[in-house]
């Protein structure tokens, strides 16, 4: 059972920087995958960033060039670097993670699309004002 505790979040002003943490407890398996994501009040639960145990990083539309997820190995956390930070970006932040024994070519793809992760944090609001 993989634990993960976000943390980080607050309120900032439109233009502004955050840097969310993602603090996971230690994974069984050397393969991983690991995203973030964000539920803004009334809306469903969306995408932002994800990071594979093998290095690669995908983005949403909407994140690129602002957003960067990146982890540290030795404290076995993630996370996500956000500036420019738009009044959208407002929500609850999560993190998610699966780990797995045999790499697939296109697994960790597969799970960030379908948000099929094992396991979930609790979240941390991020409010961004004008």
């Amino acid at each position: 059972q993989v634990q993960l505790a976000e943390s980080g979040g607050g309120s900032v002003q439109a233009g502004g920087s955050l840097r969310l943490s993602c603090a996971a407890s230690k994974f069984t398996y050397s393969s991983y995958c690991m995203g973030w994501f964000r539920q803004a009040s009334g809306k469903e639960r969306e995408g932002v960033a994800r990071l594979d145990s093998d290095g690669i990083t995908s983005y949403a539309d909407s994140t690129k060039g602002r957003f960067t997820v990146s982890k540290d190995n030795a404290k076995n956390t993630l996370y996500l670097h956000m500036n420019s930070l738009k009044p959208e970006d407002t929500g609850v932040y999560y993190c998610a993670a699966e780990e797995f024994g045999s790499a697939i070519d296109g697994y960790c793809e597969w799970v960030y699309s379908r948000q099929d992760y094992q396991y979930w944090g609790q979240g941390t609001q991020v409010t961004v004002s004008t």
